[in-house]
This record gives structure tokens, C-alpha cells and sequence, in this order.
């Protein structure tokens, strides 16, 4: 499973036949597709509003630019270890890498590549492919809260948090259009993150899961 399950859904619900995948919607954990064969995952020429939001690409990592209509609120505070700080640090920096792919529809994107790794790399480059297949993509608010960061003596490190999707909306790039959906409890969404420490001292993901419909996560 992958990030914004809900969302995902409503783009299976919506695409007309001529766009419908096979496996789109669904929480399916199979494979990703061949990474040298991906159809239109380097057509980055879109639609959607010129880059507002950036991240700074410092100890060599990837400037995340993202456009004006995508916003975002972390609800997690600093914990005051180092480690763990590093673990959410990292964590926001992998969330928004994913969106940048999909607005660049493209399914090989370096910067959410430089955050995933193994099994949660291929099942990140469905997801997006997914998008790209639609050519749809993001838009609204996201917030995340309630995380609980765990670090081990060897390396690696457990997150979970929330998501609240309720402002936020698939949007077709051909049209312009947005698809908003009402909000109900699939609408928070409980993600679980498995991550290790790589040689660049970067915390990569290495496994994620989530549920919607989380009690933990209803408001």
C-alpha cells in the first residue's frame, strides 16, 4: 500500500474507460512495472501552476519544487533527539518528493528515488505511474500529525503518523478539472513507515503500509 489510498480511489472511480488501469484503486502490493519500459514517465510538460514551494537541496539532496496550489501542514513537532529529528526531517522531505513526481508525471523522478529505496521504491513508482496514466494529479491541503518516531542501536527507525485528505483532490491535467470528494472517515489515513539510516546519513524508506479509516486518526 502507498500514500493517499482515498485519493487513489477516487481516481479509479472517475477515469473514463479509455484511461481505466487494470489495478488502479486498488491497495495491491504487486510489483511495480519494468523501470526501463514505464509509458510517459518522463513527459513532464503540464498543466498545473508554476513551483511556489521548495525545499533547499542541502548535504546533496534533491530541491523539492512543488506548485502554488499544494500546501501542507506537519503537525510534528521537534522531539528533541537528533535521531528521531532526523527520522521526520527526512519523512516530510519523502511525502513531498512523491508529489513532485506525480505533478512532473513522471514515474522515475531522482528526488523521491533518493528517499525510497527496495520494496517501497517499486511500489512509489506504481503509484505515481498510476497518475501519469490518468494524467492526473494532487491538489488541496494535506496536513500530518500524531507521529511516533522510534530509533533502534542498529541503523533503522519505525514512523507512524496520520493524514488528513479531506481537502485534498485529484486533478486532471488535460481538463483542468478537479475531482473533490466529500470527506468521511476513509478520509484519515494511518501510514507506517519502516526506515534505515543509509551511508549518505539519510533515513530512507524501506517498507510503508496504510489503512484508511483509522480510528487513531479521526478527528
Amino acid at each position: 500500500m502507498n500514500r493517499r489510498p482515498t485519493l487513489l480511489a477516487a481516481l479509479a472511480l472517475t477515469a473514463t474507460a479509455a484511461l481505466t488501469l487494470s489495478a488502479c484503486g486498488s491497495d495491491d502490493d504487486s510489483p511495480a512495472k519494468d523501470s526501463d519500459t514505464i509509458a510517459g514517465a518522463d513527459t513532464g510538460d503540464t498543466k498545473s501552476p508554476s513551483p511556489a514551494t521548495s525545499a533547499p537541496a542541502s548535504d546533496d539532496r534533491p530541491k523539492i519544487e512543488l506548485p502554488s496550489d499544494l500546501s501542507y501542514t506537519f503537525d510534528w513537532p521537534k522531539t528533541g533527539d537528533k535521531e528521531k529529528d532526523a527520522v521526520l526531517a527526512d519523512s516530510e522531505q519523502s511525502i513531498k518528493a512523491v508529489d513532485q513526481a506525480i505533478v512532473k508525471q513522471n514515474a522515475l523522478d531522482k528526488a523521491y528515488l533518493y528517499y525510497y529505496e527496495g520494496e517501497a521504491a517499486a511500489e512509489t513508482q506504481k503509484f505515481v505511474q498510476d497518475y501519469v496514466d490518468h494524467k492526473a494529479a494532487v491538489t488541496g491541503s494535506y496536513r500530518f500529525y500524531a507521529p511516533e518516531v522510534n530509533v533502534g542501536k542498529d541503523g533503522t527507525a519505525s514512523l507512524s503518523y496520520c493524514e488528513d485528505q479531506g481537502k485534498a483532490f485529484v486533478k486532471y491535467l488535460e481538463t483542468n478539472k478537479i475531482k473533490k470528494t466529500e470527506v468521511t472517515a476513509k478520509s484519515y489515513v494511518i501510514y507506517h513507515t519502516s526506515l534505515k539510516k543509509n551511508d549518505k546519513g539519510v533515513w530512507v524508506i524501506q517498507k510503508i503500509v496504510s489503512q484508511s479509516g483509522s480510528a487513531k486518526c479521526q478527528p
